[in-house]
């Protein structure tokens, strides 16, 4: 997987037009169906705009147990079809789950499918099921893929319900994005199903099936980058009404009424936030019909995308408050305790003459002056020594020309960072080896948090696969071109769960590439969240600032992988 093939980007599914049809059953995380052992994202009828090659009507011939490579051993057949099958299985050396698509080697689709696993594989982008591995050995192609045990089907969401208006948004702005960075690389992925949406338990979407799904089933399209707009309208639309927005029944959703043509979402199902429900119409291939404002129609992911960023914010909603239950009085406290039974004399029925009043007597009375003189006593002397202890204080202030008066509060305050410094260059922190992905490191500097560098996907060990050449970790070296005072850092990481710190290197230094370099510590080390943010007590004056990552959160069973999205480094406020 060394080498990039550009065959991958005609290998895809919708051109434009309805979305294919396809009847879902209830399917697991990974989208197997468990009641008929067959993927929920199965066979689909052909449809005008898209070109299907011939197959073979045979799949290779397997059995649960069989061993690829002498790693992968095949556990359960999921989908059988098009003379290519798909199975959950074990890769033995890692001890995970894995996905593997398997087709003879000389199926007329097994060069395409090579070529789009590859060229997926390269992505690198974490939005997408990663493709692990694509091999052709022993008569036989077959592509590994990541397996999501903890992450649910969009299917089997949408089964139970419309999404609320917040969870609708973050399922078309990061599909949304995804596919926007999947075009730049030249990917298209043209069977969006909500089979193809997986729902984490962290509540990420990620997408399967780039490139390679549609490959499988010999489906391209002339149009790939409207397909994939409108498929995701169609995501949106569904996740909004549960409905499928076109005459057939899909994926587990009742169609539209027949002969009515696309009508908007919230015609369909009352309370649809409408914002959401103009953007699905934008996405959606409909004869030139656009949403009721008139705005121009989305033929693009990118312009999906910019379309969801331009909309206001749409809240979470309210966590759900249980009011508590009612305070139940005990017997005791509503006078029940020991009561005796009916036609029983008691003396609680008995009148009682109230008691009297308290401290009525003469030397009730006399008590009462007494307490009254004591707290007037201790009053007056409480008085007559802040008096004088205010007096003491004023008489040293003025004999002290420096000394603040009282009321004035000369606590000195935290200092407050100003605008960002001028960043001339950025580049990885490699003190044992090369760089990784160094075309991406000017992507951590450009002022646009959608872009990323982002680490390479390290096996079995959080610190970097705990190889030689990553012992002390990775990061970006931002230069300030010259020695600044610095007084702050605002860093807007890639995932949450990375252990981090920020460093400076000394004013002296010119070049420094080891992390002995940066004997200057800006920030702990700690494991971060989204956003690492610090402001100095006392500036640093520096002209390199190291964001030093020594530990990576899980990325999938057994992987990990990190990232930073910008990095601001502040001066001092005026």
């Amino acid at each position: 997987m060394a080498e990039r093939s550009t065959a991958a980007v005609d290998v895809a599914d919708n051109s434009g037009d309805e979305p294919l049809a396809a009847q879902a059953a209830q399917a697991t995380a990974d989208g197997v169906d468990t009641q008929n052992a067959r993927a929920a994202d199965g066979p689909m009828p052909e449809k005008d705009g898209e070109r299907t090659n011939a197959a073979p009507a045979a799949a290779p011939e397997l059995h649960s147990g069989h061993k690829l490579a002498r790693r992968y051993r095949l556990e359960e057949c999921v989908t059988r079809v098009d003379g290519f099958s798909s199975w959950r299985a074990m890769d033995e050396k890692l001890r995970r789950a894995v996905g593997v698509h398997l087709l003879p080697a000389d199926h007329s689709r097994a060069r395409s499918v090579l070529a789009a696993a590859r060229s997926s594989a390269l992505l690198g982008d974490p939005r997408f099921v990663q493709v692990l591995d694509a091999v052709e050995e022993n008569d036989l192609v077959y592509v590994v893929h990541e397996w999501l045990p903890d992450a649910t089907e969009l299917t089997g969401i949408l089964a139970a319900g419309p999404l609320e208006p917040h969870e609708a948004y973050q399922l078309v702005h990061q599909v949304s994005q995804a596919m926007t960075a999947a075009h730049r690389e030249g990917l298209a992925h043209l069977r969006l199903t909500p089979s193809a949406i997986l729902r984490t338990s962290t509540g990420q979407y990620r997408i399967r099936g780039l490139a390679v799904n549609a490959a499988l089933r010999g489906i391209t399209s002339d149009t790939p980058q409207r397909a994939d707009t409108e498929a995701i309208g169609a995501l949106l639309y569904a996740a909004l009404t549960q409905r499928w927005p076109y005459e057939s029944d899909a994926y587990g959703l009742t169609g539209l009424p027949k002969g009515v043509g696309l009508i908007a979402p919230d015609q369909v199902r009352a309370g649809v936030h409408r914002g959401l429900g103009e953007l699905a119409m934008r996405a959606l291939a409909n004869d030139g019909a656009t949403a009721s404002r008139q705005e121009p129609a989305c033929t693009t992911p990118e312009e999906l995308a910019k379309a969801v960023a331009a909309m206001p914010r749409i809240r979470p909603p309210e966590p759900a408050f249980t009011a508590p239950p009612e305070y139940q009085h005990t017997t005791y406290q509503q006078g029940s305790y020991g009561r005796p039974g009916p036609g029983v004399t008691s003396v609680q029925n008995l009148a009682v003459a109230p008691p009297p009043p308290p401290l009525q007597s003469r030397t009730g009375r006399a008590l009462k002056w007494g307490v009254a003189a004591l707290l007037i006593a201790a009053l007056g002397l409480g008085s007559w020594q802040l008096a004088d202890t205010l007096l003491d204080h004023l008489n040293q202030g003025n004999d002290d020309p420096g000394h603040t008066s009282p009321g004035v509060d000369d606590t000195p305050k935290k200092p407050e960072p100003g605008k960002p410094l001028h960043i001339k260059e950025a580049s990885e922190f490699t003190p044992h080896g090369q760089a990784s992905k160094p075309n991406d490191v000017p992507k951590t500097v450009d002022g646009v948090p959608s872009t990323a560098w982002i680490t390479p996907q390290y096996k079995t060990y959080p610190k970097f696969g705990n190889l030689d050449e990553r012992a002390d970790g990775s990061g970006i070296i931002v230069d300030l071109g010259k020695v600044q005072d610095v007084s702050g850092i605002d860093v807007d990481l890639n995932v949450p769960g990375q252990i981090v710190e920020v460093r400076a290197a000394a004013a002296e230094a010119s070049s420094p590439d080891t992390l002995a370099d940066f004997p200057q510590s800006l920030t702990e080390l700690e494991r971060s969240g989204k956003k690492l943010q610090s402001t100095l007590e006392t500036p640093v004056r520096t002209r390199f600032v190291l964001i030093h990552i020594t530990e990576l959160p899980a990325d999938g069973a057994a992987t990990y992988r990190g990232g930073i999205n910008e990095i601001k480094v502040l001066g001092p406020g005026s």
